[in-house]
């Protein structure tokens, strides 16, 4: 039985979007064991993978931490792989491919380009279109890439949801790292009023915060779905999105699990970048471009709602 690493660090939307590749990588070496690389935050949520035999947390430490990364060459170098699929794609992958695992055939960007073809260049299509493309030139049969399937993620949270509401839900993201504050669209006050006025009694209304986002969350005055006062798992997170009604999302990560469970709801995009570019569109979820997301009304959003929701 060979070995096959798989790295991919973060964040949480990349690696939702990088299930449907890792589907693909072990249907096509379905005798493999197969290890993913990962960041220690995704690693109890990636165990339960059912295309992952193994998760390796890599710290991601200083480059001058020779400790550190002699510790990670040896560990990985103990695998004797015979193939690497680098999803990151960064300079740290790029250190690792020259540094650490120089004898394994090793699939990256670099190992997809065309002759005279530039990263710089086939870095601007769709991310899910670079990674089929990097798939196919691997040997890959690429069935799953641009669709994941997280259907193996869901679990049972009615435990929890119990003690906020009874029925369907509109579920909001509103939230963003706070290094990206440009994605942030800042009038979900605003529409969470138009909501409550139009569907009052119909839909609750549901926010699931992040770690740091609790006391945020709290002030918008919806249901603030927490687990013991901690925010939910990624497991947990999925269920909610799989089984709302609704959802409305900057561009984040609960917005790439929307997109790949293919729920009714919007994406929020401004001049960040490109729904196109970050391959979060779906049958059903859809986004709204604009060039300021400050310049977004409200009742722009609500109309859209409403075209879909009674």
């Amino acid at each position: 039985m060979s070995n096959i690493l798989i790295i991919k660090h973060g964040s949480l939307g990349d690696l939702i979007q990088a299930n449907g590749a890792m589907e693909d990588i072990k249907k096509s070496n379905r005798r493999a064991h197969i290890v993913l690389l990962t960041s220690d935050k995704y690693s109890n949520f990636m165990k339960s993978c059912p295309y992952i035999s193994e998760v390796i947390v890599d710290a991601r430490s200083p480059r001058w931490n020779l400790i550190y990364l002699n510790k990670l060459k040896k560990k990985l170098q103990s695998y004797n792989f015979t193939h690497v699929f680098d999803l990151q794609n960064s300079s740290r992958t790029k250190f690792y491919r020259n540094y650490i695992l120089k004898d394994p055939v090793w699939s990256s960007t670099e190992t997809t380009l065309e002759p005279g073809e530039k990263k710089s260049d086939f870095d601007q299509a769709p991310v899910l279109e670079r990674m089929e493309i990097q798939l196919k030139k691997s040997g890959i049969k690429t069935v799953n890439v641009r669709k994941s399937n997280l259907n193996w993620a869901a679990v049972n949270i009615r435990h929890i949801t119990k003690n906020y509401f009874d029925g369907k839900y509109i579920l909001i993201f509103p939230f963003c790292s706070p290094k990206l504050t440009a994605k942030k669209w800042p009038y979900y006050s605003i529409l969470i009023s138009l909501l409550k006025a139009r569907y009052s009694g119909k839909y609750e209304i549901v926010v699931a915060p992040g770690p740091g986002e609790i006391k945020e969350a709290q002030e918008l005055k919806v249901h603030c779905v927490l687990d013991e006062g901690k925010p939910l798992s990624i497991n947990q997170l999925v269920t909610l999105i799989k089984d709302a009604s609704f959802i409305i999302s900057n561009d984040t990560g609960p917005a790439h699990i929307c997109s790949h469970l293919n729920k009714p709801g919007l994406a929020l995009f401004g001049s960040h970048t490109s729904a196109e570019k970050v391959s979060i569109e779906s049958d059903k979820f859809k986004p709204i471009s604009v060039k300021e997301l400050s310049l977004l009304k409200a009742e722009t959003v609500m109309d859209e709602i409403k075209e879909v929701l009674n």
